[in-house]
């Protein structure tokens, strides 16, 4: 297996020889950038391997009994609320898990068989989104930045904001865009800015079997294109083994820091 970090559109590599070489790897990748990508993952053996390495993970609805939950094309099931990612249409950027009151810090999602066409991800840094808003659109991300003015989920689902701020400035992102998002109206009326950002930001990976991708939750949102064919990828979530501040650090004059890989993404 290859480990990878995700600078722009570009992907490159960085090769590891032991265990405890990619371990290092995969936590220094993910405190700089939020996000690591990785091939040679082509069994599902190999992907709960990773992922216990990695995270302890947390169960969904639809995982099967060894904590995996195997996203392909459901049909009829993937009409309901909340259940898109089991279909084949496009996915907009989200945060997994949204509905939660502390979604999973960590996701993993590897392919297993491409679709014929189409299935692409599609990422957005949470740093670079908040970076473009604040220089962009500063009320518009004032106002995302306000308690209670989203509700993700159903009746059971969590009141909370597009942006979370935390001491040291650090911050974090959520995010849902389906029919079980709902906004304030004093939000509405900034959400083209935020989803023009999004347009604006998203960075597009095609995956391969045995590829994929390992990101903080809680800074980078994903999203799919529509696909044709049978398209199999294996997801799991879970919190990290390792120490993990909340967020991520946001450079009080809006800078992007260096090492962040988003910087040739901003328009």
């Amino acid at each position: 297996m290859t480990i990878r970090s995700l600078t722009s559109v570009e992907v490159h590599p960085e090769p590891f020889t032991t265990d405890s070489g990619r371990t290092s790897t995969v936590w220094q990748l993910l405190q700089s950038r939020g996000m690591v990508t990785v091939e040679g993952l082509d069994t599902r053996a190999r992907v709960l391997a990773f992922a216990r390495q990695v995270m302890m993970l947390v169960p969904h609805r639809d995982s099967d009994l060894d904590g995996l939950t195997t996203i392909s094309d459901r049909g009829a099931a993937s009409r309901h609320p909340g259940l898109a990612g089991l279909g084949t249409g496009e996915l907009h950027a989200h945060t997994e898990r949204s509905s939660l009151p502390c979604p999973p810090r960590l996701m993993l999602l590897v392919c297993q068989q491409p679709a014929l066409s189409g299935g692409d991800v599609l990422l957005t840094d949470g740093l670079a989104l908040h970076t473009w808003l604040l220089k962009r659109a500063p009320k518009a991300l004032e106002a995302m930045t306000l308690p209670g003015t989203a509700f993700y989920g159903d009746g059971g689902g969590h009141p909370s904001q597009v942006f979370t701020r935390y001491r040291g400035d650090r911050v974090s992102v959520r995010l849902r865009q389906d029919a079980l998002a709902s906004f304030s109206p004093l939000l509405v009326p900034y959400l083209p800015h935020l989803r023009s950002a999004i347009e604006s930001l998203q960075q597009r990976i095609t995956l391969r079997a045995g590829q994929g991708y390992l990101i903080d939750n809680s800074r980078w949102l994903h999203a799919r294109t529509e696909f044709h064919g049978d398209r199999v990828c294996l997801r799991a979530l879970g919190n990290p083994l390792a120490p993990m501040l909340p967020g991520f650090p946001v450079p009080v004059d809006g800078a992007v820091p260096e090492g962040t890989g988003v910087g040739s993404a901003t328009p």
